[in-house]
């Protein structure tokens, strides 16, 4: 009887847990065909463009919400980069937009994003003759940075502002400890004294090396912010970095002494502010644009027969063919098609990557040297542009990078775990193995190489290092002496980068786009349809993608660096030679 009680019940959890699912996926295919079917929101005659950035991210391509949260939340609308600033463009002459008013606290968007947001409006509040008001109550470095850029910057006069503007920062996360422990010996062959992304395996801290670039990369990035907030509120970096680095903006009272906020408001006093800035009586007479909507309701409909196509190359670069990240096959795929299309007349390459496969980035960089030899190609550099995913790049036309794009990171690593002391000092698993040949069992995970084998492997890293660097030598106009300097798998932020003629110059997509359609013959932008490719996957593509490849760590909703650290050491199951940098640099701005 208690067996069957216990199958009883087994079958009922089973039933309940299988009846949850598919309602959770029959509420997700419902969202998405309710998303589908909706058209363009309607906005009002005229009124104020709101733009909460703790309401929507920037990204790189214009994504819906998901569908299927996880229990840990929902995933925010992500407005692509292009799409962000073209809206930001239009508002510029559109005379329903009296002026924008910004809050920036809770800004999920990354940095390089945020850099090129703020740019657009910048270039809004200086020739449209509007004005931009930002309102600000729990500042952190990166969101001052998107405030500063206003005409007017007020901040809350209530008590228990959580201020952190403290400059930029970066952690490094060491598991060598924890593997060692574990029994694990993680194997690291590589070229180039700088290439870091294997010693999160292997020490305990950073080397020296590793150490300076850090340093030099959170410096170069604190420059540029620092220098635009300076700018734009007219006082000195030296005044700046006084107050930062003696922690003397701690109440709101200290941003308006220090020039950084010119007056404190309550919300009441907020929303009279707005009502004067908006020429109306009272503040429900003042009509708010949400901007996603606005986004939405004002997408430029080009009739145009020529076209620009921007190439989105977002994540790790992967092989083969799937839909998630870089993969090397369908991203070939996708450039000769584009290359085939005879209305495409040129193609911006926008790089969102960290590297990854040299062999997919070998097939990627193949169909771009073929298109460039019809069209012009053009690189832009969002986040991340490096090691793999400068690899790509590298022989473009003509580079752009934002000012803190992570890039360079010419180098390269192999890596091979070996199990054989866990199997045997920690599970207590005796392994014997048999092969036909002397190395049979090499990449088995459960020995050490011999001399031999570690030679076979340092070779075809040298060899992939010498093809990185002559690849970037002919690309870029460099001495291979030069480029070996400036490489060694260092990253260099993008402002670095410049100096050391590793990309052309600092601008945003739209600037690249810009170069793309002048260099196809016609540099007014009104005469071209920009094109984005791939299409971002649908809701229905990203559940998929979640239920085939998902962790149950990610259905419990775990932070994002707890299932980070589980992706690493899920990655140690397998030999893996990589052109990639540092999966773990995450700044805190």
């Amino acid at each position: 009887m208690k067996d069957f009680l216990k199958v009883t019940a087994a079958v009922i959890c089973g039933f309940i847990i299988v009846t949850v699912i598919i309602f959770m996926l029959g509420f997700g295919f419902l969202g998405a065909l309710l998303a589908s079917g909706n058209s363009a929101p309607a906005l009002p005659k005229s009124g104020v463009l709101s733009i909460d950035m703790s309401t929507f991210a920037i990204g790189e391509q214009t994504r819906e919400g998901s569908a299927f949260p996880t229990l840990g939340g929902g995933n925010p609308s992500t407005i692509g980069i292009w799409d962000a600033v073209q809206a930001i463009n239009t508002a510029a002459t559109d005379p329903a937009v009296k002026y924008i008013y910004l809050r920036t606290d809770g800004s999920m968007s990354g940095i390089s994003a945020v850099e090129e947001f703020r740019a657009a409006l910048e270039r809004f509040r200086k020739t449209s003759g509007k004005a931009v008001v930002s309102y600000i109550e729990s500042p952190t470095s990166g969101s001052y940075y998107l405030a500063s850029v206003a005409d007017k910057v007020y901040m809350t006069a209530h008590e228990g502002a959580t201020t952190m503007i403290n400059g930029v920062s970066s952690q490094m996360i060491f598991l060598g400890d924890l593997l060692d422990r574990l029994g694990v010996n993680v194997q690291l062959i590589r070229h180039g004294k700088y290439k870091s992304a294997g010693e999160m395996y292997t020490r305990s801290s950073a080397s020296p090396e590793n150490r300076e670039q850090y340093q030099r990369m959170v410096d170069s990035m604190w420059e540029h912010l620092s220098q635009e907030i300076c700018e734009s509120r007219e006082i000195l970096p030296e005044q700046l970095d006084d107050v930062v680095n003696n922690l003397e903006l701690n109440f709101p009272q200290d941003f308006v002494d220090c020039g950084l906020v010119d007056e404190l408001l309550t919300a009441e006093e907020l929303k009279e502010q707005l009502a004067v800035l908006a020429v109306e009586e009272s503040y429900d007479d003042v009509k708010m644009i949400d901007f996603p909507d606005y986004v939405a309701a004002r997408q430029p409909v080009s009739k145009a027969s020529k076209q620009i196509a921007v190439i989105y190359a977002e994540g790790s670069i992967v092989d083969g063919s799937g839909k998630s990240d870089v993969a090397g096959d369908r991203f070939a795929s996708l450039i000769a098609k584009v290359r085939a299309d005879s209305t495409v007349k040129a193609v911006v390459l926008r790089v969102n990557s960290p590297g990854g496969s040299v062999l997919a980035s070998e097939k990627i960089k193949s169909e771009l040297d073929l298109l460039k030899e019809t069209k012009p190609l053009v690189a832009s550099y969002g986040d991340y542009a490096a090691s793999g995913g400068y690899w790509i790049s590298t022989n473009c036309d003509r580079i752009f990078s934002d000012a803190t794009t992570l890039t360079g990171s010419i180098g390269v690593f192999g890596m091979v775990p070996d199990f054989s002391r866990t199997a045997s000092d920690v599970l207590h698993v005796n392994i014997e193995t048999v092969s036909s040949n002397r190395h049979g069992d090499m990449y088995s995970g459960m020995r050490a190489f011999d001399q031999a084998e570690y030679d076979y492997m340092l070779a075809s890293i040298e060899s992939i290092y010498d093809r990185f660097t002559t690849i970037v030598s002919d690309a870029r106009g460099l001495p291979v002496e030069t480029v070996d300097a400036v490489g060694q798998g260092r990253v260099w932020t993008g402002s670095d980068a410049a100096t050391i003629q590793l990309v052309d110059q600092i601008g945003t997509l739209e600037d690249a786009v810009t170069y793309a359609a002048a260099a196809a013959g016609d540099p007014t932008l009104a005469n071209w349809k920009v094109s984005s490719y791939p299409k971002p996957m649908t809701q229905m593509e990203e559940i998929m993608s979640m239920l085939g490849y998902g962790t149950p760590e990610s259905a419990l909703g775990l932070s994002v660096s707890a299932e980070e650290l589980l992706d690493e050491l899920g990655e140690l199951s397998r030999p893996k030679v990589l052109a990639r940098m540092d999966s773990e640099i995450n700044f805190c701005f």
